[in-house]
């Protein structure tokens, strides 16, 4: 069953969990935030069968700066919900690594943030060149 963004952050904060709780939590969101994503590149390609013209015009719309920071924040949601994504399926099949399950989520965080951080510099960096 697909929960709602404001069921899963009342979920999470009914639950005082540790690190595997917040990771959780990210997790559903994260999802949820690709879903919409997708939703609405599903959108933009149905556009074409319309016509060029309002699909040209939700692309020029794509390249404007405030929509490219929503690119670091749908990269933000597809790198954490893969890694955790991973880190839950590695623990999955060696059970008696779940004992770990602390570390494995702080290994996840920096990992992700190695990844994340100088990535999303660079587009800040792009983004900002291209307003000039």
């Amino acid at each position: 069953m697909v929960s709602t963004a404001y069921e899963t952050l009342l979920a999470g904060i009914r639950y005082r969990g540790r690190e595997g709780q917040w990771s959780w939590i990210l997790h559903r969101l994260t999802g949820l935030g690709i879903f919409f994503f997708l939703a609405l590149h599903i959108f933009d390609i149905y556009l074409i069968l319309i016509g060029p013209e309002p699909f040209n015009t939700l692309s020029t719309i794509y390249h404007h700066p405030v929509a490219r920071i929503g690119h670091i924040f749908l990269f933000f949601c597809l790198l954490w919900h893969a890694f955790n994504g991973t880190r839950v399926t590695i623990l999955d099949f060696m059970p008696r690594l779940w004992k770990f399950q602390r570390q494995a989520v702080w290994i996840q965080v920096v990992i992700f943030l190695a990844t994340f951080v100088p990535t999303t510099v660079a587009i800040l960096i792009a983004i900002a060149t291209s307003i000039e």
